[in-house]
């Protein structure tokens, strides 16, 4: 049945319910969130490291996922999963060796670093491009992505469903960063019991389906003998996913580049620690860590199950669009549909709260950069913390406007999480180089760096599109590949610049760096080869 039961609406007002009221008791309990810019953006403190760990997971994790990752695991196999298990280790370096820099400088916005360690120039065009990409690629494709999911399952439309999501994130959003943090506690509890009830569904399925009576150990020996070529996490050149999934680059290459970027550079993302002291911020990260580890069970295995059963007869009209093409993003709302009334409502609760903490976090970073490093800086120097706080609220809800009102152009997309991974790749290695010179390299100049940012996304647009514009002359590389290619093309302008620039005159002010910052605690140590013990192992066995 392709709609909610009476039950199912049930469970789904508890979540409903269960999240505003705690999100208003946080928000009661400090009302200095209404006043105060630092608590209201990054609630200075107050966040627990199980609470930044969460928040980074829930913030993170939304339909793209869900959907969209489970329809790539339809398509590819496990290999996708090292978007998820690559990001573990990103995660380990970025608590060591950047956060730290951050915590230090007391940098709250990625504008405000590069403001601090170039100039005002090179500050606000990241500014303006950030927030450009958070509204209409980031937020538009988890709206729609998620109104996607929803209309598969209940009897809202599409349009509905956008209204829907739009509004609840905007709820959550203007309690500010305590509230967002606090909620996304709960939303990581429901997210992953609802994924977890999902993918046991979809092995029960299977298992049933090769009458072996629901066992779920049964049939992972099932997708292993079905589906062998789904259980490579390293494509070989001749492998016909190698162009999505380029064998080591999604180790050493593309794939380290684009999670350094996402993870260390990224205000929707890094903005959960940098309100935390060093201690708290390393352990929550290490937490959400361990918590990756965990996001391919409940988003890439129901895909591959699903592909196991298309295989073998089943789901064949559901899988396909009006024209009978076979559409990949299908494959987690049609498995989500044959839950038993009451559970569909759990895992209909999952996928909300993951689209809801997703967005929450993107429009709170919006309202961040934009109140701090736009209005601020450009409209009212003098602007009260009231008044910044006042902004930034506005700036949630005309955000969120503007995405929902674009999110319906997406309709075209098929594999709509590798789509968006290859469109914020146009840029993420830019943004890297200009970070990492920045902290690392003293001479970096500021031109060096304004020159980076301005040929960043015209470098990967020529990787891109030439091999079309010259009919193959050129090669035509993988996008993680064109990514590595982009990100060591920038470095070596930057340097090069930076180095025919008198240091004297251009070089721009150092960053304060403490060797002592690099430092770890023994437990910390202790997670960080127990993570990378358990990577390695699975790279070991699924290579």
């Amino acid at each position: 049945m392709h709609q909610l039961q009476p039950l199912d609406y049930f469970v789904f007002l508890i979540y409903f319910v269960a999240v505003s009221a705690y999100g208003y008791y946080v928000y009661r309990r400090k009302k200095s969130a209404t006043t105060s810019s630092k608590d209201f953006f990054l609630a200075e403190g107050s966040l627990t490291w199980w609470a930044i760990g969460a928040s980074l997971i829930a913030s993170n994790i939304s339909a793209e996922h869900f959907i969209g990752m489970s329809g790539s695991g339809f398509a590819l196999g496990l290999a996708i999963s090292s978007y998820e298990w690559m990001a573990a280790a990103t995660l380990i370096i970025v608590a060591i060796f950047i956060i730290p820099v951050y915590l230090k400088n007391k940098i709250f916005t990625m504008p405000q670093f590069l403001s601090v360690r170039y100039n005002d120039k090179v500050s606000t065009i990241m500014a303006i491009f950030w927030l450009l990409v958070y509204v209409f690629v980031n937020l538009t494709s988890i709206i729609y992505l998620g109104a996607l999911a929803i209309s598969s399952i209940s009897n809202l439309s599409f349009e509905a469903a956008i209204i829907g999501l739009s509004i609840f994130s905007v709820l959550v959003t203007l309690g500010g960063m305590k509230v967002i943090g606090y909620t996304d506690v709960v939303q990581v509890v429901v997210l992953i019991v609802g994924g977890l009830i999902t993918t046991y569904l979809a092995l029960s399925l299977l298992a049933d389906r090769f009458g072996f009576d629901g066992s779920i150990w049964k049939a992972l020996g099932i997708l292993r003998k079905e589906a062998p070529a789904h259980f490579h996490m390293i494509f070989k050149k001749d492998d016909p996913h190698y162009y999505e999934l380029p064998g080591m680059s999604v180790l050493i290459g593309g794939m380290l580049i684009n999670n350094l970027a996402y993870w260390g550079c990224n205000q929707y993302i890094v903005q959960r620690a940098l309100g935390a002291d060093l201690k708290t911020a390393r352990k929550g990260i290490l937490f959400a860590a361990f918590l990756k580890l965990l996001i391919p069970v409940i988003a890439v295995l129901p895909g591959i199950t699903m592909f196991v059963l298309y295989k073998n007869g089943m789901f064949q009209s559901e899988m396909a669009d009006a024209t009978g093409a076979v559409k990949p993003d299908h494959a987690y709302p049609t498995l989500m549909n044959l839950l038993p009334e009451g559970l569909k409502g759990v895992a209909f609760a999952a996928l909300t709260a993951a689209i809801v903490a997703s967005l929450a976090g993107k429009a709170n970073s919006i309202s961040t950069i934009f109140s701090l490093d736009i209005y601020k800086k450009f409209f009212n120097k003098e602007a009260s913390e009231r008044k910044l706080v006042r902004v930034g609220r506005w700036a949630v809800i005309i955000a969120m406007l503007l995405a929902a009102l674009v999110t319906p152009a997406l309709k075209s997309l098929d594999q709509a999480y590798q789509f968006i991974q290859e469109y914020v790749g146009f840029f993420s290695p830019g943004v890297l180089a200009i970070f990492l010179l920045g902290m690392f390299w003293k001479r970096t100049t500021a031109g060096a760096a304004l020159a980076g940012a301005v040929l960043t996304i015209p470098v990967s647009t020529v990787l891109k599109f030439l091999p079309v514009w010259t009919r193959g002359a050129f090669p035509d590389y993988p996008f993680l590949d064109r990514m590595t290619i982009t990100f060591f093309c920038v470095v070596l302008l930057m340097v090069a610049i930076s180095l025919a620039t008198t240091r004297k005159n251009t070089a721009g002010p150092s960053i304060e760096l403490d060797k002592q910052l690099f430092r770890v605690s023994p437990g910390f140590l202790m997670g960080s080869v127990l993570i990378c013990g358990i990577l390695a192992a699975l790279y070991t066995v699924f290579w």
